[in-house]
């Protein structure tokens, strides 16, 4: 039988069936790493690893087991301008840690350079300072759990964040309000089955870290995007029953696998493009301090600095095998040991970049596509980051948030002449991104708001940002936002403008559920959630952020439900290929026609106050579905085409006087509306 002491693999730390855990660290540079256990009362004992592989550090440590609280400490050389920033005096994150205890205290103790001279060591010891790696119980009954597997041309995704969804929900137990067995309980779970949408894709989960910045002023990381632990759910997500031994793990999992009874799928936001150790004045707190130059993009010439394009202050290495091994057993962890089913990449564009260039052809995208456990997963990019803008150069297997959906959806609706074309094409599946490299229009993740950015509500009633309770004078998030407030800024009691803005929220849902490709719902949009008129709310840990479950929007709520029912049982509504390309062999099909019923010429399309347009879509041997749109700020009479199979009728239209009776050839359709028609199969 082998001696795992002498075993480099897998890294991290493992318990060991006969007692004591395997432990291995991946490190080029170091000269010596110690495991470093913590009893209850603090103690640390340090072990120095008495094994090495090739460039891992490994040993057995026979103290330690299940719940056992531990860090590392790595010793090496201190050559900043070389890109060598070991110190043996920062205990560190276990980059493989399963499971974290406590956050970081900030102050010189977590800096592994002195505060005032960056190129000088810090000599102070940060065990205070830090939180814990723990080793984690991967025992669990699964069951009978079995992954939805639902297909992309069936899914509706909900971006949701896990605390702020329950926090304030009146049916969930106080004490799990905000956390994993919250999203878990009964009640959040039927508000999503009856919503109808198929996947929830959660705001990150994984470790991250409450930004310093943030503290100093009273607030709190609550997006996430601030990883520091690729492998443990984020611990204050947790309920109090957890306990502080890892049973976040457990809770993780109960939470998947309620999901995945109720039908949901569960889709992870994963920041693999950073971490939160940040740029040469950043802390210490793990990869920095293990093997910063395989962990992180250096710069060429000026090693001391970081080669970043995703505004945090560093990029991950994604050109070395010990950076690139991470992400990928951390997603293959993910997948078999927490059952996770997809995963929205932060910033993808930068995981693509491996000599500067993004590239289709990257070794990152390359292990995924060979890589026999995630090939049954959702990949998912966001297709850019901070030096380039990349959709529609993700490979034919992944899908994309599709930005421009969002912005051309949103300037249609906002009345911006000269639009109708490219308002056509989102409506389509983006066949101008995507057809030319016969991708399908499932390659399109279909958005109208997201977590970054306006909710609906908001969209439609502030026609500029309210950042004020950010504390940065309203100079944060974005200005351009495409939105609208129908004449009046924030809430009113005007008659006219509440229903204009009731309207267009009508138009913008209907827009995103009655397009080709998978679209997906911001969390809280169904029920007319407001963030106050604040468009970048990453650090609003309160009631600006949390749903409100005391004033929902009922008729929007029933107005979104009938639509996504529609969508999912009505297969014209959700075509897996462009519907108008003649040489794709599909039941689908789709005719674009002016109101009059004739067919666009290149002039219609050219003119700028053009807002008006017919979509018939069919499938066969289905129901046939006419779409009328209204952009204009009048009336438009739409000849009604010809009906397939019976008589049209009203299935669906943002403005609730609208009325269809008897056989009708023509149709009018107020201004910034539209009216969804059915023919019933014979």
């Amino acid at each position: 039988m082998t001696d795992p002491r002498t075993l480099p693999y897998p890294l991290g730390v493992t318990p060991l069936d006969g007692g004591g855990v395997h432990v291995a660290v991946y490190s080029e540079t170091a000269d010596a790493v110690y495991f470093c256990l913590f009893d209850d009362a603090g103690t640390e004992t340090r072990t120095k690893l008495g094994q090495r592989t090739g460039h891992v550090f490994h040993d057995v440590i026979e103290e330690a087991g299940v719940g056992s609280r531990y860090g590392l400490r790595v010793d090496g050389p201190w050559d900043p301008a070389t890109g060598l920033r070991h110190n043996v005096d920062k205990l560190l994150l276990d980059p493989y840690a399963t499971a974290v205890d406590g956050g970081y205290d900030w102050g010189q103790a977590v800096f592994g350079h002195d505060m005032n001279e960056p190129t000088e060591r810090d000599d102070t010891d940060s065990a205070d300072a830090t939180p814990r790696s723990i080793v984690a119980d991967r025992s669990f009954d699964w069951a009978d759990d079995a992954r939805p597997l639902t297909t992309l041309e069936d899914t509706v995704v909900y971006e949701v964040h896990v605390k702020g969804f329950t926090q304030t929900h009146p049916d969930v137990p106080e004490d799990i309000r905000g956390t994993y067995a919250g999203l878990a309980h009964p009640a959040a779970i039927k508000h999503l089955t009856d919503l109808g949408v198929t996947a929830v894709e959660l705001l990150p989960s994984q470790q991250f870290v409450q930004d310093s910045h943030l503290d100093e002023k009273g607030l709190r990381n609550y997006w996430g995007y601030n990883t520091i632990g690729f492998f443990a759910p984020h611990n204050e997500y947790a309920s109090a029953a957890a306990g502080t031994a890892g049973g976040q793990v457990q809770e993780f999992k109960e939470m998947v696998k309620a999901l995945h009874a109720a039908g949901l799928e569960v889709w992870l936001d994963v920041v693999y493009n950073h971490t939160a150790e940040g740029n040469h004045m950043g802390p210490t707190l793990s990869f920095k301090g293990i093997d910063n130059a395989a962990y992180y993009r250096l710069v060429e010439g000026d090693e001391a600095s970081y080669f970043d394009t995703t505004g945090t202050g560093n990029s991950l290495n994604v050109s070395h095998p010990a950076a690139l091994g991470l992400i990928m057993d951390s997603l293959r962890y993910w997948v078999t040991e927490m059952h996770v089913d997809g995963f929205r990449f932060d910033l993808a564009t930068t995981l693509t970049r491996q000599g500067g260039e993004a590239s289709e052809h990257s070794a990152f995208l390359t292990l995924i596509h060979q890589d026999p456990v995630l090939q049954s997963v959702k990949m998912i990019a966001e297709p850019w980051d901070t030096a380039g803008y990349q959709v529609g150069g993700f490979p034919a297997d992944w899908s994309e948030w599709n930005g421009k959906f969002r912005d051309d959806v949103r300037s249609f609706w906002g009345g911006e002449p000269g639009v109708l074309a490219t308002f056509s094409d989102r409506v389509l599946g983006s066949p101008d991104v995507y057809e030319a490299d016969r991708r399908s229009p499932l390659s399109s993740v279909n958005f109208i708001t997201a977590h970054d950015g306006f909710t609906l509500h908001d969209l439609t009633s502030y026609a500029e940002k309210h950042n004020e309770a950010n504390g940065e004078d309203n100079n944060d998030g974005e200005s351009d936002n495409k939105s609208f407030n129908g004449g009046i800024e924030g809430p009113t009691d005007d008659g006219a403008v509440t229903e204009y803005r009731e309207r267009q929220r009508r138009n913008l849902l209907g827009t995103l559920l009655l397009s080709a490709g998978v679209p997906m719902l911001l969390g809280g949009d169904e029920l007319g959630r407001t963030q106050g008129g604040n468009n970048n709310a990453y650090c609003q840990d309160n009631e600006i952020s949390w749903f409100d479950w005391s004033a929902v929007d009922e008729s929007l709520l029933s107005f979104t439900r009938d639509l996504i029912a529609l969508r999912k049982t009505q297969p014209a509504l959700k075509p897996d290929w462009f519907r108008y390309a003649p040489e794709v062999e599909s039941d689908d099909h789709v005719q674009v026609r002016r109101a009059d019923d004739h067919s666009f010429g290149q002039r219609d399309w050219a003119e700028g106050e053009n807002k008006a347009i017919t979509f018939v879509l069919s499938h066969r041997d289905a129901d046939t579905f006419a779409l009328l749109v209204n952009g204009s700020e009048g009336v438009v009479e739409f000849q009604v085409p010809d009906a397939p199979g019976a008589e049209w009728e009203l299935a669906s239209s943002s403005d609730p006087d609208q009325q269809v009776e008897g056989a009708v050839t023509t149709l009018l359709v107020r201004d910034a509306s539209f009216t969804l028609l059915r023919s019933r199969a014979s």
